[in-house]
Formats: structure tokens, C-alpha cells, sequence
């Protein structure tokens, strides 16, 4: 027993020290500096993961502003200059975006490859997505976001509201019924039964234990998508690989034909699905749960942050409300609980600088996304003052977060600022400076050039129409008000807004109208 011990422990350290000296990747001439790490394919995988702000300060200061990190098997080259961001975008011809997303996607969801170049679909994606998210078609996503958030918030969850009497509840968990709730209705419609003797109330009833039951699996398969994406496999994780399995039953096309009022985006897909590719019915139906997880994982966490960060700051829940109201009466809109709905179009959404603004602080706070371009070939890479060589494969990645919390470029960068964005005279500030000189890119929740999120415009209307409803029909509080703000949870960092690490009890009520 000892001496096979002994062996065993002598071959994992006779294959350490030959990675350490045969399978270490060296750096060559042209090169940025590299950072290997000391774990056999891990590399700094476990430090970066352990605080990625932290690490690439660290990295930073040491190396400059470029230099690669070995991460689980990839080399990845970060820019840390703003300045030189844009080098990363005229890249083109020697950069791929679309790579990493399409293996990303088809390891998360398990659907196979979206890339045409595979031969599973011609389906161009992106212009899927900006096609049924932007435009036109976004004033039928508000429309009827608009008309589902009243639904949820006053109808759905009547139960729990009854007149004078205080709701208390998680602000987190909240965020997440309602958001996912109200968006699940607007992309995917609602069930319709024609031939049911049931009444509407308990359709309704049977519908929302549906979604909620859909939001449980969505909460168990979104804990574990970091590990997806780092490329472990999901059947490793039993209950979340059932919890995903089970969305893409829900999703599948037999089952959505039921529902009315499906979104333009998901009609298409649909129809591109059916005509467009080879996949299987549960190939189909998990492309839909990639629609639905990224309609959903970071908007309810920017949720979170927006509402929680105006609970905590008076003056901005007093700027805030006072503009809202201005756009109703301006709207004529009036506030009743007699069944008639409040209407807010894009052009009137659009009208609100000081949500904005406090939106996108609250995003700047808590966004930990990444930019990724992966190298078609060998190539040199020109920044402002020197060029890089990059080898085929390599990552080229950007980490806004260090932009966002620049002291030169953010006064006091941890420290919530309502009108931020703001400029003297209350309209959208664009003017943002480091070392004197202004920044073409100052502001990356949503990523940056061809790859920018299309649907960042829909989540941003939908965060402005729920603090309008909140606002409008509910009077809210937290439960402390010198609670502290809850940490970040790296454990999701490069993949979007940060979930917080732990909930905050807040309590709401209708209002008296």
C-alpha cells in the first residue's frame, strides 16, 4: 500500500516538473510579458478567479499595460489602457468575436454549435437579435413589458398585498420574481386554453406556478453556468444539468405553439430554427433557454443594485421620483388601482437623464464583464506607442471594471453618485478624462464595438419601467436603512453585473391612491 503510494505521488511530481520545464509556454521576443502561473493547466486561474480587480492591478503595476495570463488552458492577453481599446476593435481581420461566444454557448446550453461555419445552421445571430431587440421591434417589447410588470406587481401577486399592510421580503429575491416573471411573459407569451372550463384566476394561478417553477430551474442552472463556461462539464452538476433539461422542455417549439402573444424575437427564432438548421427539437428548444438566461442573468441583478442604491440615498430617491412623475402628468398619465394601467412609451422612457444616470452608476458599480477576441492567425497587434506579436488562438481581452473603478477617471470610484452622468445643465454626460485627455470609452457594462449586447437598450427600458411602477404604486423602505451595501460575488466576474453576496430585507405597501 505504501510503496503504490509512493509511486503515485512520484509520477504526479515527475509530471509536474516536466510541465514546468517541457510544457510551460515561453515567452518570445515581441511578446507581452507572460504570467504562466504554477498549476499544470489551471496557470493563475485560481488567483484571478479568486478576485479578478485585484489580480489585474497587480499585474498591472508589475507588467505594464498589456501583458497574457495563463487561464485553464488559454492564454489571454489583457489591455489595461483605455486608450488603446479601440486597437482591439480594428482588428477584424486578424480577431474572431464570434468564436469564443459559439463555444460558449453550445458548452453552457448544451445546443450544438451556432457557428454556420459548422454546418448545424446558417442562422446569422446577431442580426437575429438586433432585428427583434432594437428598432420598431423595441416598442413592442416595451409595450408589452410595460403591461406584464403591472400585471405581476398588482394582479399576481395579490396575495400578498392587501390595503395599509407592510410586505416584507428579500429586495433580491423581489427583484428576481418580478423581473423574471414580467420578462418571461413578454418573450415567451402566455398559455392560452380555448378549450378549458377552468376560470381565469386559476389559468392564472396554473400559469405563474409554471414560471415560478421555470424561475427555480433558471436560479439552480445559473449557479453553476461560471463553472460551464470555464469549461467543466454539466454533468458534473446533477441537479443543475436537471434543472436545464427541464427549461428546455418548457421551451420546446410543441409547447410554445400553445402560448399567445409570443415576441417577434422568439417567432423568429422559431421559424429560423425549423428552417435554418439541422438541430433536434431539444437542440432547438435550448437555444431558446440561451435567449431566455441572457435576457434574465444580468438584468435582475442590475435591478437589484439600481433600487437597493436609492433606498440608501434619499436625495437620489427624491430626484428620481420627482422626475417620473413630471413624465406622467407631462403624459397625462394618472396612478389608480381600479384596473386602469399605467402607459409609458420608448419616447417618454427616453425622457429620464436621471434615471439614466443613476442606472448607469449603478451598473458602473457592479458590472464585472469581458471583451473577447479571439487571434485567426499570428499577427502583431499595434497599440498607441509599441505593437504586441499574438500567437493563433490567443485571447485578447478587455476588463472595464478597471476603467470603472479608475480614480482618474471616476472621482471617489467606490462611492455611489446619482448624477454621475450627469452634466450642469441635467443632460447625459460624455466627457470623461484620464491624464487630461478625453476617453472614447469611459462606460462598458454592455461590452464594446460589433459585439455589444443588442439587447441593452430593452433591459435598460425594462429597469426604468420597474422603479416607474415601484415609484408609482408602492411606497418601500429597507428594512435598516444603515444596512451595508452586500459584496460583489466574484464568483461570476467576467460574465456580467455581479449578483450580490447575500440579500436585504426591504418592505413595501401599496399606496393610498
Amino acid at each position: 500500500m505504501f510503496l503504490a503510494s509512493w509511486l503515485w505521488g512520484t509520477a504526479v511530481i515527475l509530471c509536474c516538473v516536466s510541465w514546468f520545464l517541457l510544457g510551460r509556454r515561453r515567452r518570445r521576443q515581441g511578446e507581452p510579458p507572460l504570467e504562466n502561473g504554477f498549476l499544470p493547466y489551471l496557470g493563475c486561474a485560481l488567483k484571478f478567479g479568486a478576485n479578478p480587480l485585484e489580480f489585474l492591478k497587480e499585474k498591472q503595476k508589475k507588467h505594464g499595460h498589456i501583458f497574457t495570463c495563463h487561464v485553464a488552458g488559454k492564454y489571454i492577453h489583457f489591455l489595461t489602457d483605455p486608450f488603446s481599446y479601440h486597437a482591439l476593435m480594428r482588428q477584424g481581420k486578424h480577431l474572431d468575436w464570434k468564436k469564443f461566444h459559439f463555444a460558449t454557448s453550445a458548452k453552457a446550453f448544451g445546443h450544438g454549435s451556432i457557428d454556420p461555419a459548422e454546418g448545424n445552421t446558417t442562422e446569422n445571430f446577431h442580426q437575429t437579435f438586433i432585428r427583434t431587440l432594437q428598432g420598431n421591434a423595441l416598442d413592442a417589447l416595451i409595450e408589452a413589458m410595460m403591461e406584464n410588470l403591472q400585471y405581476v406587481m398588482l394582479q399576481s401577486r395579490t396575495p400578498k398585498l392587501q390595503s395599509n399592510t407592510w410586505v416584507t421580503e428579500g429586495l433580491y429575491t423581489f427583484c428576481c420574481q418580478v423581473m423574471f416573471e414580467s420578462g418571461f411573459l413578454t418573450l415567451f407569451g402566455k398559455e392560452f386554453h380555448s378549450n378549458s372550463d377552468k376560470s381565469l384566476s386559476s389559468k392564472q394561478e396554473t400559469e405563474r406556478a409554471r414560471i415560478l417553477n421555470a424561475l427555480e430551474n433558471f436560479k439552480e442552472f445559473d449557479k453553476i453556468f461560471p463553472a460551464l463556461v470555464a469549461g467543466l462539464p454539466i454533468h458534473l452538476f446533477k441537479s443543475a444539468h436537471s434543472a436545464r433539461e427541464k427549461l428546455g422542455e418548457a421551451l420546446l417549439h410543441k409547447n410554445l405553439l400553445k402560448r399567445d402573444n409570443l415576441s417577434e424575437l422568439v417567432t423568429l427564432r422559431m421559424f429560423l430554427n425549423d428552417t435554418l438548421s439541422t438541430f433536434d427539437d431539444m437542440e432547438k428548444a435550448k437555444t431558446h433557454v440561451a435567449v431566455l438566461w441572457a435576457s434574465q442573468a444580468n438584468t435582475i441583478p442590475a435591478t437589484f443594485w439600481t433600487l437597493f442604491y436609492l433606498l440608501k440615498n434619499p436625495e437620489a430617491m427624491r430626484a428620481a421620483t420627482k422626475e417620473v412623475q413630471c413624465v406622467l402628468e407631462s403624459a397625462e398619465e394618472s396612478i389608480s388601482l381600479d384596473g386602469k394601467r399605467i402607459s409609458l412609451n420608448r419616447k417618454q422612457l427616453d425622457n429620464m437623464p436621471i434615471l439614466d444616470s443613476i442606472i448607469k452608476e449603478a451598473m458602473r458599480l457592479s458590472s464585472a464583464s469581458m471583451t473577447f477576441r479571439v487571434a485567426k492567425e499570428d499577427f502583431a497587434l499595434h497599440l498607441e506607442n509599441d505593437f504586441y506579436n499574438i500567437r493563433k488562438d490567443d485571447i485578447v481581452a478587455l476588463y472595464p471594471q478597471l476603467l470603472h473603478f479608475d480614480p482618474e477617471i471616476y472621482a471617489d470610484p467606490l462611492t455611489f453618485k446619482y448624477d454621475r452622468f450627469l452634466n450642469e445643465n441635467g443632460e447625459e454626460k460624455t466627457d470623461f478624462y484620464r491624464n487630461g485627455r478625453k476617453l472614447k470609452y469611459y462606460y462598458m457594462p454592455f461590452g464594446t464595438g460589433i459585439a455589444k449586447c443588442p439587447g441593452r437598450l430593452f433591459a435598460v427600458h425594462e429597469i426604468k419601467q420597474f422603479l416607474a411602477l415601484m415609484f408609482s404604486y408602492f411606497e418601500i423602505e429597507l428594512m435598516d436603512s444603515n444596512v451595508e451595501c452586500p459584496s460583489l460575488d466574484q464568483s461570476r466576474a467576467g460574465l456580467g453585473i455581479l449578483q450580490p453576496s447575500n440579500d436585504i430585507d426591504f418592505r413595501y405597501r401599496l399606496k393610498c391612491l
